[in-house]
């Protein structure tokens, strides 16, 4: 099993210099790296039968040649662009004013909560199965609901698009709600 491991390697390793040389003697490179792995599978074919010496040749033949590539790695510092760019970038850097200030509150407060109320209320009277189930769930999907609405209006920069939003899902929730009715 070392030899089909060696062999794997030494293919890995031919294979990987080709890859770096790009056009100058890459070719015989190339050749040889497969040949290598070629034989090394047809080692383990003669050792360990056909199925089971090619299973086992191609297992080591991957080990083999992922260890050969890993080998190869470079950490690099990662680069600083102009502007910090972060996984969680903070609200456009803007004046406040009182209108905006007093309407996300609202949104985040007791319009998102009223939207979220709709959505549970909606998926109560629409979504099928067992009244318990169907009031359980509604009633878990308010609070979550509620978070996202949270977390949507603060951080989103267009505040009128939040308002249209959530005002819309109350409306069409509620109003939805009345036509089906419970039962």
């Amino acid at each position: 099993m070392s030899m089909m491991a060696a062999l794997a390697a030494g293919g890995g390793i031919s294979l990987r210099r080709s890859w770096g040389s790009r056009g100058k003697g890459g070719g015989v490179a190339k050749a040889g790296g497969w040949a290598l792995l070629l034989a090394a599978c047809t080692l383990g074919s003669v050792t360990l039968g056909s199925i089971r010496g090619v299973f086992v040749a191609m297992t080591l033949a991957s080990v083999a040649v992922l260890a050969v590539v890993a080998g190869g790695m470079v950490v690099r510092e990662p680069r600083r662009s102009a502007r910090n760019k972060s996984l969680a970038p903070e609200p456009l850097e803007r004046k406040p004013s009182w209108w905006r200030s007093t309407l996300r509150w609202l949104l985040a407060g007791p319009i998102g909560m009223v939207a979220a109320m709709a959505v549970g209320i909606f998926w109560s009277v629409w979504a099928g199965g067992a009244e318990q189930t169907r009031l359980v769930i509604g009633g878990l999907l308010v609070p979550v609901t509620w978070g996202a609405a949270m977390a949507w209006t603060l951080a989103d920069n267009r505040i009128l698009r939040a308002t249209a939003v959530l005002v819309g899902v109350a409306v069409l929730g509620f109003g939805l709600s009345i036509l089906k009715g419970f039962g």
